[in-house]
This record gives structure tokens, sequence and C-alpha cells, in this order.
């Protein structure tokens, strides 16, 4: 059973920092693409950032060039560096895995960028 756990979150003002963390209990090296989704309230989920495992990443353009995701092979980790933060980027921030067509979530971390 793949499980997702997500930490990192916070409150921040804007304009801040924050690095989310996504810790797989299954090796995340080949084979699957780690994505970080967000869902604001009243909003649906949407796709800020996603990495494959072959080095691929793709982004939001409302995150572009002020968030980066990475992944740590060796900790099955995949993080998300979140910079120049504003009040729009609150929200839930959920991990998902996919591989062999099967998606898998985390439980979300709280995000909240005050102005």
């Amino acid at each position: 059973q793949v499980q997702l756990a997500e930490s990192g979150g916070g409150l921040v003002q804007t304009g801040g920092s924050l690095r989310l963390s996504c810790a797989s209990s299954v090796s995340i090296s080949s084979g699957n693409v780690m994505a970080w989704y967000r869902q604001a309230p009243g909003k649906q989920r949407e796709l800020v950032a996603a990495s494959t495992s072959g080095g691929a990443t793709d982004y939001a353009d409302s995150v572009k060039g002020r968030f980066t995701i990475s992944r740590d092979n060796a900790k099955n980790t995949v993080y998300l560096q979140m910079n120049s933060l504003k009040p729009e980027d609150t929200a839930v921030y959920y991990c998902k895995r996919t591989s062999f067509g099967r998606d898998y979530w985390g439980q979300g971390t709280q995000v909240t960028v005050s102005s």
C-alpha cells in the first residue's frame, strides 16, 4: 500500500517562503509521476507542479518562477520549494503519486499566506 505524508505547511507572510515535503512509503526512483496539487476554499483542486521519475517537470503558470519541485530518491521524498508567496497561494496542498495507472494521495497540508 502506497502512503504519502505531507509536511511543512504553515502560516507565512506575503513574500515569504515555505518548503513542503512529501514522504513516500515506497520508492520514487522510477516509473512514476509525483505532483503537488492545491485546493483553496470553494475552488477546485488544481495542479501546482509535477515531476517525472525521468527528470521532467511542469508548473502551473501561476507559480512559474516562484515554486520549484524536486525529489530526493534516496529519501523517497518530493519537495515543493515555495518562494515569494502570495495570499492567493493559500490552500491545502496535496501530494499525488501516479504509477501504473493508479493515483495515490496524501492527506494534505495547510498553507496560509497572510497579507
